[in-house]
């Protein structure tokens, strides 16, 4: 049965100016070195600056793989909840919010779901996608995966290249292969992109 495999990471770690650090750049590589071991058949990435270089630095490990732009992947807010689905710890995020700004999200959360969660016709090759983006879509793509209500995107947290992969097959519900998974990275390198706190 033909599968869809999506590759989804977290840029790597980023200034307050959206440029990589040199971990940033660290992280990237080790991600790429990762995936150099998968029939990776193209690098998609989001337009902001931190997610344009981790793809580049991810495909220096991937030769001849196209690595192209993807409006769907840049950094947004997917789905904010109305007032009586908002959790109680959240209210205080969506402050300022308007009713313009909630819908472009909801229409960019369909277009990347529309776009990179679907299952490819029986009779097709598999496929293997890198997504390099932010931590939201891969958030709504997870929640998605798993047909959980439009507020469970949030609190789903990834850390900067942090690996989840979702597999897509005709006739089955996505399969979420794993989650945030940062074991192509030194200790000192994992869990970028979270507060300060103890981490396994």
């Amino acid at each position: 049965m033909s599968t869809r495999y999506l590759y989804l990471a977290r840029h790597g770690s980023a200034d307050a100016f959206g440029e990589l650090t040199d971990a940033g750049h660290q992280q990237a590589d080790l991600l790429g070195r990762r995936l150099a071991r998968l029939p990776i058949d193209a690098v998609w990435h989001s337009m902001l600056p931190r997610a344009a270089a981790s793809a580049r630095e991810i495909a220096r490990h991937l030769p001849d793989v196209p690595v192209a732009e993807a409006a769907e992947l840049v950094d947004h807010v997917p789905y904010v909840p109305d007032a009586h689905e908002m959790p109680g710890a959240w209210a205080g995020f969506f402050d300022g919010f308007d009713e313009a700004e909630a819908s472009a999200g909801r229409r960019t959360a369909q277009s990347l779901v529309t776009r990179f969660a679907t299952a490819p016709e029986r009779t097709e090759p598999d496929s293997h996608e890198v997504l390099v983006t932010h931590a939201y879509p891969i958030a709504w793509l997870v929640r998605h995966a798993l047909d959980a209500p439009s507020t469970r995107w949030l609190g789903l947290e990834s850390a900067n290249t942090g690996l989840t992969v979702i597999e897509y097959r005709a006739g089955l519900s996505p399969t979420l292969v794993m989650f945030n998974d940062q074991s192509h990275l030194s200790g000192d390198l994992r869990w970028t992109g979270f507060g300060v706190a103890t981490r396994p």
